[in-house]
C-alpha cells in the first residue's frame, strides 16, 4: 500500500487550501463542546428515527449510524473535475443498458462475454424490447468513490438498483447546520437540501406519456421491517408523495391505482424500493406480496413508469464492474474519467491462480454481495478465515472477484482518544429524468476502527457531513 492521503494536511504538515478553517476550529474545540455535541447530534436523530437495520447482530438490529462532526471538503474545482467523471459513466450506463435490451452490439462486438449477461440473475428477460420513457434506465444511481491522492479518484462500484443512503446525506447536513451555524456563515457549502425536491422534479419528468396534467408519484416500500424504511418514508413526506406497500396499490382497466378513504386514485410514477423479483406475482415471483399484481404489463404497455427500471441491477452486478471502463469507451467514444479499482476475475483460471496466491494482500468481493456481507478483506484477516475463504472460493470461482486494497484517502475524524485519520469513502447520487442532475457532495462513509478500511454501516461504518466549497 502506498502512502495515504490526507484530505485536510499536506505531507508537509501544512493544511490543504479546503481545510483552512476547518483545521482552526477543530483545534478550538474542547473535548466537552465535541461530546455536547456529538450527544444533541444523538438526540436530533433519535427525534427523526434514523436507525439502520443490521442484519445477523445479537444484540438490538436497530443501530443509530455514528456520526462525525468534522466535515470533509471539496473546494469547487475539485468537485467539477469528480462531476464530469460521475456523468460521463451515468450516461454510458444508461446507453448499455438500452443497448443489452435492444440491439447487444457490445455483445456482438465481443467486448462482453454474452454468457456473463445472459446468464446472469440480475438481468431481466421480459425487458427486452421495452423503451422506459425518455430512454432512461437508472434514474437513480449512487457512484461509490474512493480518493487515493489529490488528483486521482477511483470508482469501487456502481448501485444502479435502489441505491440508498441519501437521507443520512441530508440529515447530517441538516444536523451540523443546527450544530455550528458559525461555520456554515465562513464558509460558502453548496446546498444539498434541494435533493428531494430534485426528486421529485426526475420523477414527474418520467412520467408516460399519455399522463395528463400533474404526474401522481407514490413511493413503493416493502414496509417497516426493510432496513431501509427510514429513508423511504422520508423521502416520501419530503418529496410530498405518498408512501404505499403493495397492499396500497391495484390494476384496474389498464391503470395503476391508489387506494384512498376517497375514491381510488390514478397513479403515474412509481419509485420502487423494492427488488425486481418482488414486483410483479404475476411476472416475476409468484410468491411476492409485496408487489402488485399485473403492474409489470402495465410498464410494458407504457401506462406507468417504474424507477428505476427492473433489470437495471445487471449493471452494477460486481462481475460486470470489470467491463465497465470498455463500457465508457463503446458508448462513448471516450476514456474513461473516473478509473475502476484493477480487479482480477476469479473465474478466470490465471486470475484464480493469482489470487489463491495472494489471498492475504486482497479483498475478495461476491459478484452479487452488498453492505460488506460476503467478503474477505485480507490484511485484516486471521489466517483461519482465509484458509475458509479459499474453499468456498475454488468451489465457486465465478462467484469471486478480488482486489487490490486501495490506500483509501483518510480524514480527521473524533473518537474516543480524540482526533484520528479514519479512511472514508464518498457517494454522490446522481438523478437522471430530463436532464443528469448531481448533488453536491454526497454520503461519506468513514471506516471507524483504527486501520479499516470497511465503511459500510452494516459493518460499523458512520458518516459525516459532505461539504463542496462554492468559487
Amino acid at each position: 500500500m502506498g502512502s495515504i492521503f490526507n484530505e485536510m494536511l499536506n505531507p508537509d504538515g501544512s493544511v490543504r487550501g479546503p481545510y483552512a478553517q476547518i483545521h482552526d476550529w477543530v483545534g478550538s474545540l474542547g473535548t466537552a463542546h465535541v461530546e455536547r455535541a456529538l450527544k444533541e447530534a444523538e438526540g436530533i436523530f433519535r427525534r427523526l428515527g434514523i436507525t439502520f437495520a443490521v442484519y445477523g447482530a445479537e444484540e438490538a438490529s436497530e443501530r443509530l449510524i455514528p456520526f462525525d462532526i468534522i466535515p470533509r471538503v471539496f473546494s469547487a474545482m475539485e468537485w467539477r473535475r469528480l462531476t464530469i467523471g460521475i456523468e460521463q459513466r451515468v450516461r454510458a450506463l444508461n446507453a448499455f443498458l438500452h443497448d443489452l435490451y435492444h440491439r447487444q452490439e457490445i455483445l456482438r462486438a465481443g467486448r462482453i462475454p454474452q454468457d456473463i449477461i445472459l446468464q446472469n440473475a440480475a438481468f431481466v428477460p421480459q425487458m427486452v424490447g421495452l423503451t422506459p420513457p425518455r430512454g432512461v434506465y437508472a434514474h437513480i444511481i449512487g457512484v461509490d468513490i474512493v480518493r487515493v491522492s489529490e488528483t486521482e479518484f477511483y470508482v469501487l462500484e456502481d448501485n444502479c438498483r435502489t441505491p440508498s443512503g441519501v437521507s443520512y446525506m441530508l440529515e447530517d447536513r441538516e444536523a451540523m447546520m443546527f450544530l455550528f451555524p458559525d461555520l456554515f456563515k465562513r464558509h460558502r457549502v453548496a446546498p444539498v437540501e434541494n435533493y428531494p425536491a430534485m426528486l421529485r422534479s426526475t420523477l414527474e419528468s418520467v412520467a408516460p406519456s399519455g399522463c395528463k396534467g400533474e404526474p401522481t408519484v407514490v413511493l413503493l416500500t416493502p414496509g417497516i421491517h426493510n432496513s431501509a424504511f427510514f429513508e423511504h418514508a422520508f423521502l416520501a413526506d419530503e418529496m410530498g408523495v405518498e408512501l404505499c406497500e403493495g397492499s396500497d396499490l391495484f390494476v384496474e382497466g389498464g391503470h395503476l391505482y391508489m387506494r384512498t378513504t376517497q375514491e381510488p386514485k390514478r397513479v403515474d410514477v412509481v419509485y420502487r424500493r423494492i427488488d425486481d423479483a418482488f414486483l410483479d406475482p404475476l411476472t416475476f415471483r409468484p410468491d411476492s406480496a409485496l408487489g402488485v399484481p399485473g403492474l409489470f404489463d402495465l410498464y410494458r404497455a407504457g401506462r406507468v413508469t417504474l424507477v428505476n427500471a427492473p433489470g437495471t441491477g445487471i449493471a452494477d452486478d460486481k462481475s460486470i464492474y470489470t467491463y465497465i471502463p470498455d463500457v465508457i469507451e463503446f458508448y462513448t467514444g471516450e476514456k474513461p474519467l473516473l478509473k475502476n479499482v484493477p480487479t482480477w476475475r476469479c473465474g478466470e483460471p490465471q486470475a484464480l491462480k493469482y489470487v489463491l496466491d495472494h489471498l492475504a494482500e486482497l479483498v475478495v468481493k461476491e459478484v452479487h454481495g452488498s453492505g460488506g456481507y460476503g467478503m474477505l478483506v485480507g490484511p485484516t484477516s486471521s489466517s483461519r478465515e482465509i484458509e475458509e475463504f479459499r474453499a468456498r472460493l475454488k468451489a465457486n470461482p465465478k462467484n469471486y472477484i478480488a482486489q487490490p486494497t486501495l490506500a483509501l484517502s483518510a480524514s480527521p475524524t473524533f473518537t474516543g482518544s480524540g482526533v484520528a485519520s479514519r479512511h472514508i469513502d464518498l457517494r454522490p447520487f446522481v438523478l437522471t429524468g430530463d436532464r443528469i442532475r448531481i448533488t453536491p457532495g454526497g454520503l461519506t462513509r468513514v471506516a471507524l476502527k483504527d486501520g479499516s478500511l470497511v465503511v459500510n454501516s452494516s459493518q460499523g461504518g458512520g458518516t459525516k457531513d459532505t461539504w463542496v466549497l462554492e468559487d
